[in-house]
């Protein structure tokens, strides 16, 4: 975890004021997910139950390998649901004693930005120019400004919007460079889970988003 320092942002017409925080220096990898996915039983394929507050539950076994056989320790998490990644904010929140969470919008904007001039996207992440459409370990590019790594792409990141909404934030190694900047952002449609076979679909994998990964901050490292 590094710490971002506080500041103000606009975005969409309103300016917000970002608290300090702390965030995590690349995205989350396998390995560190695999912890999560190991510490109880999983739910049941269609499990319908609505998730309290302050429930922990763990994802029901995916139908497809969640790597894609492109590499796992050290390789950022893919093809995970935004339920799926809020439920290990959770867990390592209990763990840790230490409040974990996904990042509102408007912080990873300003995570991203790292008070800097934009980057040349092909030298500091991967994304379609660079990536031969794989993902690649975290933290093998330059780290911005904030000491952060592939903000621009290799995964795209789970975050929150002002509404509390899912938004997929940053390009990915599947988006031109020309495309990708700090307010790049992506929406779940139908389409992320076209291949999944099941009825219901699952509501922790997204059989067709290889590009769908996330980073967490934390509210009281070091405190």
């Amino acid at each position: 975890m590094v710490p971002i320092p506080g500041g103000e942002i606009e975005f969409q017409g309103k300016k917000t004021t970002i608290k300090a925080f702390f965030m995590a220096k690349t995205e989350v990898t396998w390995e560190a997910f695999d912890a999560f996915l190991k510490s109880g039983p999983p739910s049941k394929s269609y499990d319908q139950t609505v998730f309290g507050p302050d429930a922990v539950a763990r994802p029901s076994k995916s139908y497809i390998l969640p790597d894609l056989g492109w590499g796992h320790n050290g390789y950022p998490v893919i093809n995970v649901s935004y339920t799926n990644v809020d439920m290990f904010c959770r867990w390592l929140s209990n763990v840790s004693k230490k409040k974990y969470r996904l990042p509102t919008q408007e912080e990873w904007i300003w995570a991203c930005r790292a008070s800097s001039d934009a980057p040349d996207v092909k030298s500091t992440d991967w994304c379609l120019e660079n990536s031969d459409r794989t993902t690649h370990p975290v933290g093998r590019k330059s780290a911005n400004g904030f000491g952060l790594f592939d903000m621009y792409g290799n995964a795209g990141e789970w975050a929150t919007d002002s509404v509390g909404k899912p938004v997929l934030c940053g390009g990915s190694y599947l988006d031109p460079a020309s495309s990708i900047s700090p307010l790049s952002e992506k929406r779940w449609t139908p389409k992320w889970q076209e291949t999944d076979p099941q009825m219901p679909k699952s509501r922790w994998w997204l059989s067709d988003g290889s590009f769908a990964g996330f980073r967490i901050v934390c509210e009281d490292e070091g405190q």
